[in-house]
This record gives C-alpha cells, sequence and structure tokens, in this order.
C-alpha cells in the first residue's frame, strides 16, 4: 500500500510539474498575428500599443499584448526573449500584473536607438527606470523573484549570470497574472519571441519560518 501511494505522489508530482505549458495560458489583448512552435511563442505587436499610467506622459493605456498564467504564492520566473526591435519604445519582457493599477513590466526597451534595460513599475501611477546597453544585443533573458511584498528583477546574456536591475515592492499574498509582453508604442509593429519560459514554485518564507520554529 505505500509503495502504490509512493508512486501515486510521483506520478502527482509529475503530472503538475508539466501541467503548465505555453496552450494553456490565455491572452489578454490577444494580437492579430501569434503562432506556438516549439515551446516558444511569437508574434507580430499590435501597433500603438502600451502599458502606462498618468505620470510624466499624462495618459493611461492598458492595451498591448500580455501572454500569462494565474500564480499566487511565491515563484521565480525567468524567459529568453529576441526581438526585431524597430521604433521608439518597441519593447518586450516580462509581466507581474494583479491588475490595471498595480503591475511590473521588465525588459529590453528601444529608445533612441540604443537597447535599454528597462523596468516599469506602477501602482496607480506609472515610473520607468532604465540602463542603456553599450551595443545591441542578440537576445536577452529576464528573471523575476517574487519574494513575500518585494520583486527582484534580473537580466542575463546567457542564462548563467544574472544582474540585479531592479527591486521593487508589490502587494504579495494575492493571486498575479504572470507572463510575457510586448508593446509598441510608437511604430507600426514588429516581431518577438519568447523561448525558454519557466515558472519555478518557492516555498513561503513566512510558512517556512514558522515550521522552523514549531518543528515536532
Amino acid at each position: 500500500m505505500k509503495k502504490l501511494l509512493f508512486s501515486l505522489l510521483i506520478m502527482i508530482g509529475v503530472q503538475a510539474s508539466f501541467a503548465q505549458t505555453l496552450e494553456k495560458m490565455q491572452w489578454f489583448n490577444e494580437p492579430e498575428q501569434w503562432e506556438i512552435k516549439d515551446k516558444s511563442l511569437s508574434m507580430f505587436v499590435t501597433p500603438q500599443s502600451d502599458y502606462w499610467r498618468i505620470s510624466h506622459y499624462g495618459f493611461t493605456v492598458d492595451d498591448a499584448p500580455f501572454y500569462y498564467a494565474t500564480y499566487g504564492g511565491e515563484f521565480e520566473v525567468k524567459v529568453k526573449v529576441t526581438g526585431d526591435y524597430k521604433a521608439r519604445f518597441d519593447q518586450a519582457g516580462l509581466m507581474l500584473r494583479i491588475d490595471h493599477e498595480n503591475y511590473i513590466k521588465a525588459g529590453i526597451e528601444f529608445v533612441d536607438g540604443k537597447f535599454n534595460l528597462s523596468t516599469v513599475v506602477t501602482h496607480k501611477t506609472s515610473d520607468w527606470s532604465v540602463i542603456t546597453l553599450d551595443k545591441p544585443v542578440p537576445y536577452i533573458w529576464i528573471k523575476a523573484v517574487r519574494r513575500l511584498d518585494a520583486v527582484e528583477i534580473f537580466y542575463s546574456f546567457d542564462d548563467k549570470t544574472y544582474t540585479m536591475m531592479r527591486n521593487a515592492w508589490l502587494q504579495d499574498n494575492i493571486p498575479m497574472k504572470v507572463g510575457f509582453m510586448a508593446a509598441c508604442p510608437d511604430g507600426g509593429g514588429f516581431n518577438v519571441k519568447f523561448e525558454n519560459f519557466k515558472v519555478k514554485h518557492l516555498p513561503d518564507m513566512r510558512r517556512l519560518e514558522w515550521l522552523k520554529k514549531n518543528a515536532e
């Protein structure tokens, strides 16, 4: 009986680890052209689309493509992004979104002919931080780690060495939509590809502390 139960638990664990696939995710602002092939998502980004709220520019937009699944608790998520950026503010990367007033988007953004590591944090109003790269890059990995009420954003050129680009507050203990987004505020659209998307569950830190203090 114990062996049977153990085998069932292993099967459940295997199914759970592979349950989340690209095909099972959902669109918010589905673009006209997109395709899932070889475990990657390619799309032509909707022209004149973006995510931004109020500050500096005086407008609010919430109409760019976002492909996501919903996760609760703490996790690590990463994706490889390759884009044919052309126009000012062409951008692509990860998004973590609670609702239209609370989200983080982070990735590559094309500004004034240069590639920038870009993060927008929105809590009713948006802010924007950038790190300008010395030269264009063919692709980039973006990783986000949600722990308690903070999200750490990292970038990598090789999926081995990751460098932090932002640490931002985001409400904890609430489900959020996690996935990848792309936007084209100024241009006529561009092609982008997302590969190696992975969400890794992280055990809740508060619960781990409780278990440690209340160990039998």
